[in-house]
């Protein structure tokens, strides 16, 4: 019997994948943002999934979503003939993490903040069986000063005390509405096959009277965790240095490009032989020759250190030298001498590398670091340039005929709005974790 689920905050559909992987068909998904609209819709239909026939996608803002809406738009697919709708065996929603993530500023009065009450809301209305709640770590800590939650029909609507956790109103909230929930676990992706380290916190629910899920048991060791090599080692450009460092290739290459997601009739999708998505963003010549400074796995905080320390030749520089020279009111010879010395100050290392820290390159044998959605000051370890989007959609375990569709990147106030190629790809769930949660699910 074909198990029913709900994807809210789809985004580019990272969720879905491993939906569909577990088994599910995602009868409902919704997302504001029309640049994922078309990404999600046009993914689903390499699936067989058909807007209207057998799933629907919503764009909308979930203030304005509600259970009637959603069981209006499953009650009218084609595939239930107008008769009765399946009961929903899971929802899963991951609300905007803008204000509790840790890596940028965090705001208390972000109203995004607020949207998991929202997403409470719907869970409520549309009664599904088990439900799970995907956010970053920040979700863990981030307080509220007087939250006040859902209204419900002959209860006292509660005023939570100021101070209080998400974490804790959120479980309270499902408590009035119902369900159940697990003690939340933060869950690292690389422990499920995804070439990342990436903690997410994840809430699973359960209506009451249900049999009881649990959290999935990591899949692999620290030590087996998919390495960068291994992941996207076969998509260095430069024909030399692919053959030494890939070689005969690894599994989780040969796997992403044939396909884990499969389609309506159980055949995952092959990627074609023409990638898509796999255009670089074009640097200057001093930005490259910066690039080439780095060694793998290091950080621009520590590239500063073993310059104070122990110096850097950038004889063959030429780019960076002109522009040292022009900077410091030197010669050549003295710009070369000055920071191989180990003497260079903190300014003068500010002139031949900016006072950027953010920088890092990745090591090619450890998983990378938290895929983000303005990947600009990651190197790779092997070329001197940033990572396509095919790479950043590789290290989230995304198949290769996942194809990410509108602007490539944007930048300025447009990033408060638009939600281009490598933002879907940075704020989406890893598929194989969401596949590694649901599968939990699935198995009761």
């Amino acid at each position: 019997m074909p198990k029913y689920a709900i994807d809210l905050f789809c985004g580019a559909g990272g969720c879905s994948e491993g939906l569909i992987q577990a088994g599910f068909n995602i009868l409902f998904s919704s997302d504001i943002s029309d640049m994922v609209e078309k990404t999600y819709v046009h993914r689903h239909e390499q699936l067989g999934l058909i807007q209207g026939y057998n799933t629907w996608f919503e764009r909308s803002d979930i203030k304005d979503l509600t259970g009637t809406v959603i069981r209006n738009r499953i009650q009218a697919l084609q595939i239930f003939n107008g008769g009765p709708i399946p009961e929903i065996d899971l929802m899963i929603g991951g609300p905007s993490c803008q204000g509790f993530s840790r890596a940028g500023r965090r705001d208390k009065k972000d109203p995004r903040n607020k949207l998991f009450g929202e997403y409470v809301r719907v869970i409520h209305e549309v009664q599904p069986k088990y439900i799970v709640l995907e956010n970053v770590e920040g979700f863990m800590d981030m307080q509220f000063y007087g939250y006040k939650g859902l209204e419900l029909p002959n209860q006292k609507t509660p005023v939570y005390p100021d101070g209080t956790v998400t974490p804790v109103i959120l479980r309270a909230e499902l408590e009035r509405i119902g369900y159940h929930t697990l003690k939340p676990r933060i869950l690292n992706a690389a422990d499920y096959g995804v070439p990342q380290r990436r903690n997410r916190v994840i809430f699973i629910g359960y209506r009451n009277g249900l049999q009881v899920p649990t959290y999935p048991e990591p899949l692999l060791k620290p030590e087996e965790h998919i390495t960068l090599k291994a992941a996207i080692g076969d998509l260095i450009k430069d024909d030399n240095i692919r053959r030494v460092v890939n070689g005969f290739g690894f599994p989780y290459q040969q796997e992403s490009h044939e396909g884990r997601t499969p389609d309506v009739n159980g055949h995952p999708i092959e990627a074609g032989e023409n990638q898509t998505c796999d255009e670089l963003s074009r640097i200057t010549p001093i930005v490259q020759e910066r690039f080439s400074l780095f060694k793998p796995g290091e950080t621009g905080t520590s590239l500063r250190k073993r310059i104070h320390i122990s110096g850097i030749d950038i004889t063959n520089k030429p780019h960076l030298i002109e522009h040292c020279k022009l900077e410091l009111g030197k010669s050549e010879k003295e710009v070369i001498k000055l920071y191989k010395s180990g003497k260079a100050s903190d300014e003068e290392i500010d002139v031949l590398l900016t006072k950027k820290n953010v920088r890092q390159r990745w090591n090619p044998d450890m998983p990378s670091a938290t895929v983000v959605s303005i990947p600009d000051d990651y190197i790779s370890p092997w070329e001197d340039r940033t990572f396509s989007v095919r790479e950043m959609a590789r290290l989230q375990s995304f198949d290769d005929s996942f194809e990410f569709l509108g602007k490539r990147t944007t930048g300025g106030l447009k990033r408060r709005e638009e939600v281009p190629q490598y933002t879907q790809v940075g704020n989406a769930v890893p598929p194989l974790l969401a596949r590694a949660v649901a599968a939990e699910i699935m198995k009761i």
